[in-house]
């Protein structure tokens, strides 16, 4: 499932974010969901989160 939507991103889910630093490789991160970020319902490029280790990107995959 991607990232796309906000209804199903919920705080405590494992997912994998892309760090704007590795937007152009699409390198992953995966962790865990601290807060998000986006206050839309719906982004093209996936919906920000915070993860519980601080780091923040879009998310790709719900995992």
């Amino acid at each position: 499932m991607d990232g796309r939507n906000r209804n199903v991103i919920k705080p405590g889910i494992e997912v994998a974010i892309v760090l704007k630093q590795h937007q152009r490789s699409g390198q992953l991160t995966e962790g865990i969901v601290k807060d998000i970020l986006t206050n839309s319902s719906f982004h093209p490029h996936g919906i920000k989160v915070r993860l519980e280790d601080g780091q923040v990107g879009r998310v790709k995959e719900i995992l």
